[in-house]
């Protein structure tokens, strides 16, 4: 583990009216025991959470953020919130027509994504996409469990994998190997 710095006044001032300014929002309620309340819950949020930010889990953590694609980043949330629709819709049919079975699967593949954020993006997209929902993520393998063959089809042909790795490089190569599907929980082990 690397040791993060240490934070600043003004980090953790901006932090602090963010988070109320959220509170406020949400709650909808400007009288005094509320807004009282939201300061509280605020500082003991930033309290309990001021232990995990001294430490950085994975050396890689910060760097890579520098060579996110923004540009590519809006791109790609456009392409990920057609899927999310595309894909509500075949569930939608899958389970409103008796006609189309559900055959659900774990499907367990590898990804050669470039850094740990892109495999938590990945793994955070997957569960996004109706009818897919990652189970485990260890290392650069993958453990999802899909409610169709076609609900997953977009991992394994590696359309969405491939988008992930160019949000960090512009190069274009086959990301997702040892593609392996099972149709219950036992043939994992």
């Amino acid at each position: 583990m690397v040791k993060m710095k240490k934070l600043s006044f003004v980090s953790v001032i901006l932090s602090f009216c963010g988070l109320l300014a959220f509170w406020l929002v949400m709650s909808g309620h400007y009288d005094p025991i509320h807004i009282g309340m939201g300061v509280f819950s605020v500082l003991m949020v930033m309290y309990l959470n001021h232990s995990l930010r001294r430490y950085s889990f994975y050396s890689d953590e910060m760097d890579d953020l520098i060579n996110l694609r923004y540009g590519y980043l809006i791109y790609y949330v456009a392409w990920l919130g057609w899927q999310i629709i595309a894909s509500g819709f075949h569930v939608a049919g899958v389970i409103l027509r008796k006609s189309l079975p559900i055959s659900t699967y774990i499907v367990r593949f590898k990804a050669d994504l470039p850094s740990a954020h892109a495999r938590m993006i990945l793994g955070n997209s997957i569960t996004l996409t109706p009818g897919t929902l990652t189970i485990d993520i260890q290392g650069n393998e993958f453990i999802v469990h899909a409610l169709t063959t076609k609900s997953v089809s977009s991992v394994v042909d590696d359309s969405m994998p491939s988008r992930v790795a160019r949000l960090f490089s512009k190069e274009k190569k086959a990301i997702v190997y040892d593609v392996r599907f099972y149709s219950s929980p036992e043939e994992l082990a």
